[in-house]
């Protein structure tokens, strides 16, 4: 269990820091997205855990890499600049 939370917080923080990488002008501060990532992945893997039980390292992999990226993505801003038209303009 011991292997599944670092595991778990190891690829949370992997995927936020790719995020963080490959996004920069799209996400905050760094630093709160490599938290979102850490705890996006503990709660997978705790998540997946408990709803699976004991079915193996791979499938509280997979929940809590699901839960990081779904995490993640609520940080993400739109790309460009919103445009607000009046629907009688």
């Amino acid at each position: 269990m011991f292997l599944e939370a670092l595991g778990s917080a190891i690829l949370g923080l992997a995927l936020a820091w790719a995020a963080a990488y490959r996004l920069p002008h799209r996400l905050p501060a760094r630093r709160l997205v490599l938290g979102t990532g850490i705890a996006g992945g503990l709660f997978g893997a705790f998540l997946t855990h408990t709803a699976l039980g004991s079915v193996g390292f791979l499938p509280v992999m997979l929940g809590a890499v699901a839960v990081a990226a779904a995490s993640i993505s609520l940080l993400l801003r739109p790309a460009g600049r919103l445009s607000r038209h009046s629907a009688t303009v």
